[in-house]
């Protein structure tokens, strides 16, 4: 596939590199001729010094025959202006646009063909208001993310000494409960992936992927670890645009405080927010943060634009007794230092984004498409079509299908119904399978295996 990516920023960058590795024709477009050579001195792809909105930038780029446009810059107007280029003067099949001001994307009607024609909008700050929303919901999850509009949930967790199955052979989960259907898809140890098998045992400080009908994810969160009380008290650090959605989202079912610096911006919170209380200073400052009641905060998230302000104040919250804290860090080099240390959960808007942008860029009908570990591994949600005659994978059941390697299947869903995917389970048309890859290079192979062939019709 011919792509051209519109920005060497972290989001852009990540991309390449994801896409680049996969035997795409990757063209990146940026202004700043430095990040420019050192993507290009790391992989194997094509650069282009120029604005990406420029008629001629594009057509250097090969936007005459590029199958996709990816508009990642830092301008939402660059971006959007992009697209309509790319539309109206080369008619390139796809565009994706990042757009983050919400008061383009209230307005639905603005992103059509005969408007401005983005056939997929990405807007960051929603996904990882998302993504933190959800590990609000599962206190002490990892990692928590939706298939098949929430209807199953993989989840990652840090197992514990104390937790029932911890020391004890995977296969006993079933025994343990024998009313819930779980399937652990993959297991790291030390930083490198064991495929779990039903002997495999699971050890303390393990990150333990399962995936289960969303009913089901507490019950099996207990059997790797104690489930902690549920959260009540939380404090947002920074107003921006994420903080505020944040706290919309979450207002009405916990106890919500901002603190932000900027006075204006501070107006602007008091009289959007209904419930939360909008706090003027420092979320640096000791003595606000001990006036506040820090100690009693079940979680503090630093969700500034400043990655080493998010740091400092996360570190300051827990010292003074928060129970856990989160930050957000754009630095991709940070997060692997700090997670799991004082700071319990570093997040990456760029690895929570590359998701987004994946599931548009792979081949087959891919549904969704989810970075895990920090870029280390992926979970996929494909969807099977044709018939036992055309697909390697209908009218088969799991257990004798030759998935590539590092490749484990979780779940089945079948309509309104979810299947744990046991070896006896038989795939059929229509079906969403939920798949985990600890090896991304085998991403073509998964997708060619769901792939109907010529004679489906």
């Amino acid at each position: 596939m011919k792509i051209i990516i519109l920005g060497a920023g972290q989001v852009g960058g990540t991309l390449a590199e994801n896409l680049a590795s996969e035997a795409n024709d990757i063209t990146i477009v940026d202004t700043d001729g430095d990040r420019l050579r050192t993507l290009s001195d790391r992989l194997d792809i094509r650069t282009i010094q120029g604005k990406g909105s420029f008629p001629t930038v594009l057509r250097q780029a090969g936007a005459d025959d590029a199958d996709m446009l990816v508009a990642v810059t830092n301008s939402d107007e660059v971006n959007m202006i992009a697209c309509q280029v790319a539309y109206t003067l080369f008619s390139t099949p796809t565009r994706i646009a990042r757009v983050r001001e919400a008061a383009y994307l209230t307005r639905g009607d603005l992103f059509a063909n005969e408007a401005i024609p983005v056939d997929v909008l990405i807007s960051p700050e929603q996904v990882v208001t998302n993504y933190i929303k959800r590990l609000i919901e599962y206190p002490g999850a990892l990692q928590v993310i939706d298939f098949a509009e929430g209807k199953a949930q993989l989840v990652g967790v840090k197992a514990y000494y104390g937790g029932p199955l911890v020391g004890q052979q995977l296969r006993q989960l079933r025994e343990h409960m024998p009313k819930v259907d779980a399937r652990v898809a993959a297991i790291y140890r030390r930083d490198r992936p064991i495929i779990p098998q039903g002997n495999t045992i699971i050890e303390a400080d393990d990150e333990v992927f399962f995936i289960a009908a969303k009913d089901h994810i507490l019950s099996v969160m207990g059997e790797l670890r104690r489930l902690e009380d549920s959260n009540k008290r939380i404090v947002i650090a920074g107003g921006g645009h994420i903080g505020e959605r944040l706290a919309e989202a979450i207002e009405s079912r916990y106890q919500v405080k901002i603190i932000e610096l900027s006075t204006a911006r501070c107006r602007h919170l008091s009289e959007a927010l209904d419930r939360t209380i909008v706090l003027q200073g420092s979320a640096s400052d000791r003595d606000l943060l001990v006036e506040e009641g820090i100690g009693d905060t079940d979680i503090f998230l630093a969700l500034t634009n400043d990655d080493e302000a998010n740091i400092m104040s996360s570190l300051l919250a827990k010292r003074l007794g928060a129970r856990k804290v989160m930050a957000l860090i754009n630095n991709t080099a940070y997060v692997d230092l700090i997670q799991g240390g004082e700071i319990d959960i570093a997040i990456s808007p760029q690895l929570a984004t590359i998701g987004s942008l994946l599931t548009h860029v792979r081949r087959g009908d891919i549904e969704s498409v989810h970075s895990l570990r920090r870029g280390a591994a992926e979970a996929i949600e494909v969807v099977a079509h044709g018939d036992s005659r055309s697909s390697k994978v209908i009218g088969r059941m799991i257990g004798e299908i030759d998935f590539p390697p590092g490749t484990t299947i979780g779940a089945i869903i079948r309509e309104e119904e979810v299947l744990i995917a046991h070896d006896d389970v038989t795939i059929e048309s229509g079906d969403h399978a939920i798949l985990f890859l600890t090896e991304k290079k085998h991403i073509r192979d998964v997708e060619r295996l769901f792939q109907a062939g010529l004679t489906f019709f």
